[in-house]
């Protein structure tokens, strides 16, 4: 497996995919997409020579003259998210729910009850099936990435996109913010990390760093234990929520029920307009280049990483003897897991 990059559970070897793996993937997935969204293959194919609009493709303007056909049937807010979606296909794969809504005067129930009514699960589904044309597929694996790609240049590209990452987060990251979660967990009695997918693993690494400089710290990753776990939180707990797109039903409804509850919740997040913001007393902004259509994060791990190290370090700063005696006293009882 030598010089092999493993990609979205696709096998890469610098110069080719296993193109009939894929091809039978996306046969199944436009088929399971079709089905749902009430237009098949074949109709598709009969729309081929058609067009809405300069740079709308054909199985995007077979979803949007879905949507043109059930507008007439819509409330005023729903006739202006229809309008807004048709005119801005492009723009809307790139947005989150809450930035829709703020761009058309209406609710983010609004939002997702007009995908409903389309045949969608929700929001992100939409923006999947604009995705789907509107969106090269290589920008699902990345959007500096060009299929025929050698792994030279990948690491180049990977890499600076990386670092970009960082300066564009360190150039946003609020201060006053960080200082505010600074003190909101000193504050507290106990601190409460949630994350779902791939924030899961950053929920984790937080609570790990935590337990080093002496803070009563846990992280819960199971969504059904957040939900437990938030709703039994109060005045005395400090919850920390990592979400990249802000939209995650999980992680907004429990920081929504540990707000409920009383505690003080901080949430990392990338910029920009989303559902999980109303319920956070602190906001910490990532800027991550990344698309929202996609589902798993990249480089805004390492955005989030950052936060999380410059959040421990002030932590521990604030109570310095406290937190070298305490990151002595672990070093000691870790050493006893190496030869």
């Amino acid at each position: 497996m030598a010089g092999l990059a493993v990609w979205a559970g696709i096998v890469v070897d610098g110069s080719s995919l296993d193109t009939k793996r894929n091809l039978e993937l996306n046969q199944i997935t436009s088929a399971r997409m079709s089905s749902r969204w009430g237009f098949s293959n074949k109709s598709r194919m009969k729309m081929a020579g058609k067009r809405i609009g300069p740079d709308v493709s054909p199985s995007v303007s077979a979803v949007l003259s879905r949507i043109q056909s059930v507008r007439p049937s819509l409330g005023p807010a729903g006739q202006r998210i229809a309008d807004f979606i048709v005119q801005n296909p492009q723009d809307v794969v790139h947005m989150s729910v809450s930035e829709v809504a703020e761009r058309t005067g209406a609710s983010e129930g609004s939002v997702v009850g007009l995908c409903k009514s389309l045949g969608a699960t929700g929001f992100q589904q939409l923006k999947i099936v604009l995705a789907q044309e509107s969106v090269r597929p290589v920008q699902f694996i990345h959007e500096d990435l060009e299929p025929r790609d050698d792994a030279a240049t990948v690491i180049r590209k990977i890499f600076q996109s990386n670092v970009q990452t960082l300066h564009d987060t360190q150039s946003t990251l609020d201060v006053g913010a960080l200082a505010r979660a600074v003190r909101v967990i000193k504050k507290a009695k106990r601190v409460e990390i949630y994350g779902i997918g791939s924030a899961a693993p950053i929920a984790e690494d937080a609570h790990y760093r935590m337990l080093r400089i002496g803070l009563d710290a846990k992280a819960v990753i199971d969504s059904h234990i957040q939900a437990i776990s938030a709703s039994l939180t109060g005045p005395s707990v400090a919850v920390l929520t990592v979400s990249h797109s802000g939209s995650t039903h999980e992680t907004v409804t429990a920081t929504r029920l540990a707000k409920e509850a009383g505690a003080k919740t901080i949430c990392i997040t990338n910029f920009g307009k989303s559902p999980i913001q109303a319920f956070a007393d602190v906001v910490l902004f990532t800027m991550a280049r990344e698309t929202n259509f996609r589902t798993e994060a990249m480089t805004s791990r390492l955005a989030q990483l950052a936060i999380i190290d410059v959040l421990i370090a002030c932590l521990a700063l604030t109570d310095y003897d406290k937190a070298v005696d305490t990151i002595k006293h672990t070093f000691d009882v870790l050493s006893l897991k190496r030869f």
